[in-house]
């Protein structure tokens, strides 16, 4: 039977429920089937893919990292679930109703990402290359899909516990949502997304046409990282470098932006409007940095939820830092902010499919933890300077002799470069098993809009560095077990 690539996306949304047999012999009107090499490469070019304008499934990351803080005027007015995630609550979604943002958005390309994998070669037209290159596309997808995943669902990785923590179900074809799930392990769910990875990159082009979709390169950057989360540096560093060698070999590649030339007078971000940098952070179709560009809106730039960065976090920037232009000290009714807190206006639209940033942060990281510090210390003055002046982008002596604290300074960098954009949960989550990290406790603060003292709130570690499973999925998956 041809598989119609449309069917039953509603309900992988709303859960892992099965379809009749009967509907899917039905072809909806209007809806196209998949018989032909192109019809799945148009598959595989779907905004859904890449445009997650609405905040899609990484609301939740930003609202969960330690980066943030909230002030209480207008944080105590969010939506139930907004102010939940900040909280750590134990419980997000209550109802059988509730579907998860990240869930609704993630399964139905899990599905579209089956359906080229298991079908794509035997399509007609189009040469052999060409089937290899779109099913490779399809599993590198499939691949950074359920990375998200079991970041959000399962146990951070470790090496001692991961053969028996519960994974993230796999899903591996189009008509699945016939089948019982379970969830696997850990160790399962990375054996899965490392074999995705490691077949993609055999047949993905070294440039894409459209940056939205994968290449070598992007592919070689996420197997690194995916070793690097496992605590496997070694295995993550000949991956990144390839990446970054392979990126800067193509046609077009990703460049990283020298802020020192985009805000000094004339610059390209300049000027500054009522909603920051004319910058990528306000053009969802500037990919510039972007070696595979995802998108997702963010919608706390507004300030209508209360969501700022942390004192904490303001205090890790130097004044010369010209990444603090991406920050307004203001209400987002234009009011200043009598404390001088300060919120992420200037980023009204968030990068964070594979990005050239983050692959140097990796490098850095990779090498610092394989103890060649010297080279780490290159590489994140390197990085530095296109942040700020030169003169300002040294690491300070005391840190660069020192793996440990290199390392703690690599980490905070990358708050540096990605507060409030949802990257910091993910590394939270392997601090939280990492020796060089050994006690952390993450906060997060509602401010009142006197000068009191905050309201507190201390994460529940290690129960809540994992979201429960909604309502919805556990009651079609009875025998399913749920995190605590």
């Amino acid at each position: 039977m041809r598989t119609r690539y449309i069917f039953c996306l509603l309900v992988i949304c709303a859960s892992f429920s099965s379809c009749k047999k009967d509907f899917l012999e039905v072809i909806p009107k209007g809806q196209q089937i998949a018989e032909k090499t192109e019809d799945y490469a148009l598959l595989m070019n779907n905004s859904t893919f890449y445009q997650y304008l609405n905040g899609g499934g990484w609301q939740a990351p930003v609202l969960m990292g330690d980066d943030v803080a909230a002030e209480a005027t207008f944080f105590n007015s969010a939506p139930v679930q907004t102010q939940r995630l900040f909280r750590w609550d134990e419980v997000i979604y209550d109802q059988v109703t509730d579907v998860a943002s990240d869930l609704r958005l993630f399964l139905p390309q899990v599905y579209t990402s089956n359906l080229v994998i298991n079908e794509v070669m035997g399509s007609k037209g189009g040469s052999e290359q060409q089937k290899k290159a779109l099913q490779a596309e399809a599993l590198a997808t499939r691949a950074w899909i359920y990375f998200q995943l079991v970041n959000f669902y399962a146990k951070p990785y470790n090496a001692a516990t991961a053969g028996t923590d519960p994974g993230f179900p796999i899903i591996t074809k189009a008509d699945a949502m016939e089948s019982v799930f379970n969830r696997g392990t850990v160790q399962g769910t990375y054996d899965f997304i490392i074999s995705d990875l490691v077949s993609a990159i055999e047949n993905l082009p070294m440039e894409n046409v459209i940056r939205t979709r994968f290449s070598k390169p992007a592919a070689q950057a996420l197997l690194g990282k995916v070793y690097l989360f496992m605590g496997k540096p070694d295995l993550a560093l000949p991956l990144l470098e390839s990446a970054l060698a392979n990126n800067a070999s193509a046609a077009s590649p990703a460049r990283l932006y020298d802020y020192n030339v985009t805000f000094a007078p004339g610059g390209s971000f300049l000027p500054i409007a009522n909603n920051g940098p004319t910058s990528p952070g306000n053009n969802y179709n500037d990919f510039t940095e972007s070696i595979l560009a995802k998108t997702f809106g963010n919608p706390f730039a507004f300030g209508n939820s209360g969501i700022i960065i942390s004192p904490e976090t303001a205090a890790l920037y130097s004044p010369s830092d010209l990444r603090l232009k991406f920050y307004s000290p203001t209400y987002n009714t234009g009011q200043p902010n009598p404390q001088g807190r300060l919120r992420k206006y200037g980023v009204s639209y968030s990068k964070f499919g594979v990005g050239l940033p983050e692959l140097h942060l990796l490098i850095a990281e990779s090498r610092a933890r394989l103890n060649r510090l010297d080279a780490a210390v290159a590489d994140l003055e390197a990085f530095r300077s296109k942040r700020m002046p030169a003169a300002d982008a040294k690491v300070p002596a005391a840190v660069a002799g020192d793996q440990n604290a290199l390392i703690r300074f690599i980490f905070d960098e990358r708050v540096r470069e990605f507060a409030a954009e949802g990257y910091r949960w993910f590394d939270m989550r392997r601090m939280s098993v990492d020796p060089v990290f050994q006690g952390i406790t993450f906060t997060h603060k509602v401010y009142p809009a006197t000068a009191t003292a905050p309201v507190v709130y201390t994460m529940n570690q290690p129960d809540r560095l994992v979201l429960r499973i909604p309502p919805n999925i556990m009651v079609s998956n009875p025998g399913m077990e749920n995190n605590p």
